[in-house]
């Protein structure tokens, strides 16, 4: 349009234009503690944790529960409860994952019994009817915190020492099929927090506090065979560094995807390596490191993105500290770059993390942690985010600072909004009250990088005082500021 002036600085290349989630959380019923393990399957999310009961949305915490102990299933396109998951667990569930086909999802933690059967902290239900699966039922003797799938082995991970009489020193795999205890043996010498296995099973991957894999030095984190569990080369463990004195850093989540994998790590100390980071499965080449500070306590793959669940309050070249905690961020996945949705939980008790463990059914997100507000509401223990909806609204714009710097001009300055899942949004700059629009641009903006829009009206009437407000929208929203008046020259 005529009368246009740009006077934005280039966007820096992080961002980006949209990132297929609305930052608007979708409605789901809550939990009465925290959320440890998320699985989709077959149109629904299974959740694990430390709860006993959960509620409806917007429901206050204590009231109009229904008792769930340690595991609970939602419908994925309402959130709704599933009645038909109703079990009984005697113990904490850790981790929650999905087979291939999603016939069945498998939880892993605490536990020794399931509706009174014995079940030692390892069970499978069946999703077409949610029966418990009486082939799986494997003796661990202590903790599972962690579980994969790759082909029909079933990998876990946590602070065992036996697992059917045999010893499995916090890492071990049963067959899919049989339930039977395999060969795989990667003998981990601290506890395992996180375990993936590779699209196409070539390999496994262990995170975790270990210091030695099969009895040779390999911190935090290793890449082994995944039909013997012997330690394969992996030049990209060298992202984690070494503990010191002043640092210790954890691999805490893994994400499998294709020829990438992602890595989530934790740290202790100031400036402790907290970030992500990815590898070349085929080479175990390191291909980016993300040195974000907060601790990184889950990673996703969600419409070609990579969520990260942390508490980052750090990270170089886009926010520093200072801006807040953010608790939700993408990353892109090529890189490790951040963008372009922006929305927020808090961090509750008991760890006071925030979200801790995530899961995607393909064009969703859903998030489980210690939470009790997203975005502000109330909302305890579990979230989800979909690409319906209008998303959310552009923050409206403040009244322009005006100027007349020629004959039959007026220049308009306003800061440029903020959209917590649009990044390019649309300024128009509105004359008198009849809202004429006399000029309109673009720009791109985050909470780390917000620029100032200029727009010119070239076609003011000289010698008239005129009033003029901005609209910004992303496409779906239009929201207005403020007016403000000039004399035009």
């Amino acid at each position: 349009m005529s009368g246009l002036v740009l006077g934005v600085a280039p966007a820096p290349s992080a961002l980006g234009t949209g990132a297929g989630l609305t930052a608007v959380a979708a409605s789901t019923w809550q939990t009465d503690a925290s959320v440890l393990g998320l699985a989709v399957a077959k149109g629904k999310a299974y959740v694990g944790g430390r709860f006993l009961a959960v509620r409806p949305p917007g429901a206050a915490a204590g009231t109009h529960e229904t008792r769930r102990t340690y595991l609970a299933a939602f419908s994925q396109s309402t959130g709704a409860l599933d009645a038909g998951m109703n079990h009984v667990l005697n113990g904490i569930v850790w981790a929650v994952v999905a087979s291939a086909d999603g016939s069945r999802v498998y939880v892993g933690g605490d536990f020794t019994r399931v509706d009174g059967l014995v079940r030692n902290r390892i069970a499978a239900f069946n999703t077409a009817t949610g029966a418990l699966v009486a082939a799986i039922a494997p003796q661990v003797s202590y903790r599972v915190k962690a579980l994969a799938i790759g082909g029909t082995s079933l990998y876990f991970g946590g602070s065992f020492g036996v697992v059917n009489g045999v010893t499995r020193n916090r890492a071990a795999a049963i067959s899919t099929v049989t339930g039977a205890l395999l060969p795989w043996n990667p003998n981990a010498d601290n506890d395992v927090y996180a375990i993936d296995a590779a699209d196409d099973n070539s390999k496994v991957y262990l995170g975790g506090t270990f210091a030695k894999i099969g009895g040779t030095s390999r911190w935090a984190v290793a890449s082994v065979n995944n039909s013997t569990g012997a330690r394969l080369p992996f030049a990209a463990a060298s992202a984690v560094p070494l503990p010191s004195s002043g640092c210790t850093s954890r691999v805490k989540d893994i994400e499998t995807s294709g020829s990438r994998v992602y890595f989530a790590n934790a740290g202790d100390g100031s400036g402790c390596f907290d970030g992500t980071w990815a590898a070349d499965v085929a080479t175990g080449n390191l291909v980016w490191k993300s040195t974000c500070l907060g601790a990184t306590e889950a990673v996703t793959m969600v419409n070609g993105w990579l969520f990260k669940g942390s508490h980052a309050h750090s990270c170089p070249g886009t926010f520093s500290d200072g801006s807040g905690t953010h608790f939700l961020l993408l990353q892109n996945p090529a890189n490790g770059s951040l963008g372009p949705w922006f929305p927020n939980t808090n961090a509750g008790p008991p760890t006071a993390v925030g979200p801790l463990v995530a899961a995607s059914g393909g064009s969703d997100l859903w998030i489980g942690g210690d939470f009790t507000k997203v975005n502000g509401a109330g909302q305890q223990g579990l979230t989800r985010f979909t690409n319906l909806g209008l998303g959310a609204s552009p923050l409206g714009p403040a009244s322009p600072t005006l100027s007349s710097p020629a004959v039959g001009q007026a220049k308009a300055t306003v800061q440029a909004s903020l959209d917590n899942d649009d990044v390019r949004l649309t300024y128009r700059l509105l004359r008198g009250a009849a809202n004429t629009v006399v000029a309109t641009t673009t720009a791109s903006s985050a909470f780390w990088y917000r620029p100032t829009v200029t727009l010119t009206d070239t076609t003011a009437p000289s010698r008239t005082t005129q009033s003029y407000r901005i609209e910004v929208s992303d496409g779906r929203h239009a929201v207005r500021g403020g007016y403000s008046t000039v004399i035009v020259r």
